[in-house]
């Protein structure tokens, strides 16, 4: 087995997953992963949800306890974080100054929220969420009573917008596209989701934007101005217009991007030294059928876990199928493949009962399945779309996903 020296750039899921599966396989070589937070890795889908609901705390999140790096021989490095790659010294330099050689370095640097581009976006009580600290802060800021503006309507804003509701705030969601989470669902599954939001007492505009965000007495945002000249009350805002992935290492290091990091079927980089994986990679996708750059946490670990064994000595083409999941308002929601560019819907259960999946389809290519409350349908999709999808009829797709009962084309 290897003893070559490889360095993890990045403690978050993927970061972590390859360090621990490089373990597993029995890789004997140093391994030293750089957390550059200052935190132990852990999860950041509770940090919309649980966490912020004030049901989980900080040790509940933690991916894996100190412990599991000394037991594993694994060097933890947080906050520290890296501040460039040298290629051809093949060696990575921390903020510090340290320098930590590598024969194979992989990064797993995530993704960083985009910046809202208007007046008064620094202002006080404007928040992002993507760490820890930031939910930290944010949670302490959630106050029955208190007018919160969510500015976007994707899977994060909405996710946050009905823990915000759940705690006694009054919620508006502002959405510019005329759909909420327009990039990852069905117009049936934004339909219905945009309809429980508002069934729980969140305001959701859709088809405006934001044009300048106005301090209010104590200099702390006080008001939203949208460009159709309405104005928001707001006691707090948060931008949750999506992210980009933070590939600035990588495009200093000279190694090729576009929208991330772009790698191989093996998610090694344009240095074949260096792999790429999770929220900042790029890669072409068996289900896709292109590059595509995925934000989940499954695609993180199953990243992680490909590389190791890449580096174990059994690389191959990463050819998963792709699942994301979301909690809104007691609905559980689960989305199998890829649906974007889909031009027909089946729908099987019942919207009505909040029990039911949308199947989108491209010229009869299954591309993906949406699960309400349906996690038999889910587990069924994620197998049809690995093993049958590209050449399944839609009338077979939606019979082998959730039975003949119950299906209708839309």
């Amino acid at each position: 087995m290897s003893t070559e020296r490889v360095v993890v750039v990045g403690g978050g899921q993927a970061g972590l997953q390859a360090a621990a599966s490089l373990r597993e396989r029995g890789f004997g070589g140093p391994l030293t992963l750089l957390a550059g937070e200052g935190q132990l890795p852990y999860q950041r889908p509770p940090l919309s949800k649980g966490y912020l609901a004030g049901q989980d705390q900080d040790g509940d999140l933690l991916l894996r306890p100190a412990s599991f790096f000394t037991t594993h021989g694994i060097e933890l490095v947080c906050g520290d974080p890296a501040a460039r790659i040298g290629r051809r010294a093949r060696e990575v330099e921390l903020c510090s100054g340290r320098r930590i050689g590598y024969q194979r370095a992989v990064l797993a640097t995530g993704a960083r929220p985009r910046a809202l581009p208007v007046p008064g976006a620094g202002l006080a009580g404007v928040f992002t969420l993507r760490s820890l600290d930031d939910a930290g802060r944010l949670r302490s800021e959630l106050r029955p009573g208190r007018r919160l503006v969510v500015i976007g309507g994707g899977m994060i804003g909405f996710e946050l917008a009905a823990t915000a509701a759940g705690r006694g705030l009054a919620v508006t969601v502002v959405e510019a596209l005329p759909q909420a989470m327009a990039r990852v669902a069905s117009g049936e599954l934004a339909g219905y989701l945009t309809g429980e939001q508002r069934r729980h007492g969140v305001t959701v505009l859709l088809g405006r934007t934001v044009s300048a965000l106005l301090p209010g007495p104590q200099g702390r945002v006080g008001s939203v101005t949208l460009t159709t000249g309405e104005q928001l009350a707001a006691d707090l805002a948060v931008v949750a217009i999506g992210v980009r992935p933070d590939d600035r290492l990588a495009r200093e290091a000279g190694l090729a991007t576009g929208d991330g990091v772009l790698v191989d079927e093996q998610l090694r980089s344009s240095d074949p030294a260096i792999y790429a994986i999770g929220d900042c990679a790029r890669y072409p996708s068996a289900q896709g059928g292109g590059q595509v750059r995925l934000e989940s946490v499954q695609n993180a670990a199953d990243h992680g876990r490909h590389v190791a064994a890449g580096v174990c000595g059994a690389p191959g083409r990463y050819a998963r199928v792709p699942w994301f999941w979301s909690d809104q308002h007691g609905r559980k929601v689960q989305i199998a493949g890829l649906t974007d560019g889909y031009d027909r819907t089946a729908v099987a259960g019942s919207p009505a009962e909040g029990r039911f999946s949308v199947l989108c389809f491209r010229g009869g290519r299954l591309l993906g399945v949406e699960s309400v409350n349906r996690p038999a349908d889910h587990i069924r999709a994620r197998r049809l779309i690995a093993e049958a999808g590209p050449g399944l009829a839609p009338e077979d797709a939606a019979a082998a996903v959730a039975g003949p009962a119950g299906k209708k084309s839309a």
